[in-house]
């Protein structure tokens, strides 16, 4: 079942990438990354872009993994790092190269399975994740983080949580009209995982965001998208948001030997 809806995760992005490709060629386009969301939905990709300024220099190697066509990427690439960006779709990182075909030579593509990465062992000082950490069998996409994992290499990532039970039904409601495949939704991140993922790191930061974002379209009809980012935001700071947080970003720093 996992393997077969590989293929069709893959069919679905080659097709997405091959449809935009059609169009004129593109160059860099703003919005990208955490301005491409509803305001509502923008903070947790803020802070990953923020955490990615922040802890990235440019003698680093960082590895993207599901780059796809390089919605995150633009922030990697701002850091003057050597940028890695992976896929399983080649025709996303063709989509991704084009998008990004005047930037400075700090960018290489290469098709990648996350679970097989054609990579030798402590190659990369961090990897990055934004939103794809579900498209592979956890155990076997947490240990091929960590062999491609310099010693004191760095996770930074992005994702969605699966205990909200809103988030879930919504998630449910995708897969049954044909826009997720039942592996994803099996292996959509828990508490559990992001304890493994953390497992083999000397320093790790997590916060939390977005237990009440279900409720945020129709706030941010009658309030407008600022203001309900900004009610999101502070009912985030009231409740007990960890157990029912839509995002997470995560940063584990120093990968033990």
């Amino acid at each position: 079942m996992m393997e077969q809806d590989k293929v069709i995760e893959r069919a679905r992005y080659e097709a997405r990438a091959q449809s935009q490709m059609a169009g004129a060629v593109m160059v860099v386009a703003v919005p990208l990354g955490s301005q491409t969301m509803p305001a509502y939905l923008r903070t947790p990709y803020l802070v990953y872009e923020q955490k990615i300024a922040e802890l990235i220099r440019p003698s680093h190697h960082v590895l993207e993994l599901g780059a796809g066509a390089g919605l995150h990427t633009w922030a990697l690439l701002q850091t003057e790092a050597s940028v890695t960006a992976s896929d399983i779709s080649p025709n996303s990182l063709n989509l991704l190269k084009q998008r990004f075909q005047n930037t400075p030579g700090n960018l290489k593509t290469v098709v990648a399975d996350m679970e097989s990465l054609p990579f030798e062992s402590s190659s990369f000082d961090v990897i990055a994740s934004a939103g794809s950490l579900s498209y592979g069998e956890p155990h076997v996409v947490d240990v091929e983080i960590r062999r491609v994992l310099r010693p004191g290499g760095m996770l930074i990532c992005v994702d969605s949580l699966n205990h909200n039970p809103v988030y879930r039904i919504n998630r449910w409601l995708h897969y049954l009209r044909g826009n997720r495949t039942r592996s994803t939704l099996k292996r959509m991140p828990n508490l559990a995982r992001i304890d493994e993922l953390c497992d083999g790191f000397s320093n790790v930061n997590i916060d939390y965001f977005g237990a009440s974002s279900f409720m945020m379209p129709v706030l941010s009809h009658f309030l407008g998208e600022n203001s309900a980012q900004a009610a999101s935001d502070r009912i985030d700071q009231l409740v007990g948001v960890r157990r029912s947080a839509f995002k997470f970003v995560l940063v584990a720093q120093g990968l033990l030997e």
